[in-house]
């Protein structure tokens, strides 16, 4: 996993030994000598990672870190503080100020290409997120800049497999000062009980179970579907090492060694909850934004949008299957008099009641769309030509025969629609402009034939009563 490295430290040794470990590892190794110099770099060079010395003149890390960390465009970038500083308060404070993690001098080569690794490969999984939210920014449904550091880390719903009952006893402790909700555990069985009825914000995974091994657990949890984004925080004895860093490279997040103490796991633990619920919010950004996309926000139905890239994928599939595709283009009839006699707001009442009827009418794999103000268009994969016939008198009966209730003078108004469509034969090497164009030049007929009718390409109109919908004809899925 190649990664572009930000080594910075100002005493000269230092950066060209690390230089060369990572180098020796194929990282692209950016250098630079202090922490305004550091700065520069992350806001022109856009490094994976930062190693970042603590003891610097006129800036020390601690203001490096919480500089990048505070910045949107730059804060999801990891930085793991490097010192010879070793108090757990030092740690913390690193932790504290956005720190990633914090190792010290002299550094342990399998921790440190561990720790870089784990630490790249959850940046690349924030980056994806981070460009379909730019993506969808570009298309004008979102504009929230997101920081990794404005989570919140209180009231997370904790795992923690432990089975000794000095350190749980602790954990429990501790994370009360978060409001945190703690579930301890002792073996991997009861673990596994506890994730399929809850869901948890982090994983604390013993590597030292007396019962059982705790990193073949972080394997199988990592594995897992379920639990596979869930971040997992190992604990572990320091001759422990060789695991932790197999345990980072399996996809544990984070680790803390014995003794335990409880303000850096307070930190640890914020740490990963923080970066949790950015990615979460991240996530349900992006699909709420995409929803937004693609979806008519007055009837609930897809817009012109999704429905050109559906319709392009069903022709492609069509060329291969043996079943036909039924295109089926509807207007509202005399729409634009309901809106200057009535106002736009008994039109949208309109609007939507007759998305919602379409939707009735139809198979739950049928597709049906908004393209226009008062233009929509149903996809009906795998149909026959008859039932196609069939289905579309359906869906204009279901129009005519009942009137809209709306607030209107009167309570409601009797609305039709007028019906276009086209078969696309099984095999049929079809374009989606001409299969388009072939469709509404029948909507043209329909409405030239006095509206209220279906005409489809090689049928002209339909015949209401040769047609007539069945109860139960069109199954339903």
């Amino acid at each position: 996993m190649s990664a572009r490295v930000l080594v910075v430290d100002d005493i000269l040794p230092n950066v060209k030994l690390l230089e060369a470990k990572l180098a020796s590892e194929y990282y692209e190794v950016l250098t630079a000598t202090s922490g305004k110099e550091a700065l520069e770099r992350v806001k022109n060079d856009s490094p994976d990672i930062v190693l970042l010395d603590v003891m610097m003149p006129e800036m020390d890390g601690f203001e490096v870190c919480q500089i990048i960390k505070s910045d949107t465009a730059y804060a999801h970038i990891p930085v793991v503080m490097v010192t010879a500083l070793t108090d757990a308060s030092d740690r913390v404070r690193g932790l504290e100020a956005g720190a990633d993690d914090f190792l010290s001098k002299p550094l342990n080569d399998t921790a440190l290409m561990a720790r870089v690794r784990s630490l790249v490969r959850l940046k690349m999984t924030v980056d994806e997120w981070r460009v379909r939210e730019n993506t969808a920014t570009q298309l004008g449904v979102s504009d929230e800049k997101a920081n990794v550091m404005d989570e919140p880390v209180e009231n997370a719903n904790v795992l923690v497999v432990e089975d000794q009952k000095y350190d749980s006893d602790k954990f429990i402790e501790t994370l009360k000062q978060d409001n945190d909700t703690v579930t301890v555990v002792e073996t991997g069985a009861e673990a596994m009980a506890q994730i399929s009825a809850n869901s948890f914000d982090l994983m604390v995974i013993s590597l030292n179970l007396q019962s059982e091994d705790g990193l073949r657990l972080c394997s199988h949890l990592r594995s897992s579907d379920r639990t596979r984004s869930i971040p997992i925080l190992m604990v572990a004895a320091d001759e422990d090492m060789s695991r932790i860093a197999h345990g980072l490279e399996i996809g544990a997040h984070d680790y803390i060694l014995r003794p335990v103490d409880g303000n850096e796991l307070l930190a640890r633990v914020r740490t990963q909850v923080r970066r949790r619920r950015f990615q979460e919010r991240l996530r349900s950004s992006y699909e709420i934004s995409l929803s937004m996309a693609l979806i008519d926000s007055l009837t609930g139905l897809y817009n012109r949008r999704y429905f050109d890239v559906h319709l392009q994928k069903l022709l492609q599939k069509n060329q291969t299957s043996r079943k036909s595709l039924a295109v089926l283009i509807m207007d509202i009839d005399h729409f634009k008099k309901v809106n200057d006699t009535h106002g736009h707001g008994v039109g949208d009442e309109i609007l939507k009641e007759f998305s919602a009827r379409l939707q009735d009418k139809l198979r739950g794999f049928d597709m049906v769309a908004r393209v226009g103000g008062e233009e929509f268009v149903a996809l009906l994969p795998d149909v026959k030509k008859d039932m196609a016939f069939v289905v579309a008198e359906r869906l204009r009966a279901a129009i005519a025969d009942e009137p809209f209730k709306c607030s209107a003078e009167g309570g409601s108004l009797n609305i039709t629609t007028s019906l276009g469509g086209t078969i696309i034969e099984p095999g049929e090497i079809a374009e989606a402009e001409v299969v388009m164009k072939e469709a509404d030049d029948e909507l043209y007929k329909a409405k030239e034939g006095g509206r209220n009718a279906c005409f489809f390409k090689g049928e002209g109109r339909l015949e209401p009563a040769a047609f007539k919908p069945e109860p139960r004809l069109f199954i339903e899925d």
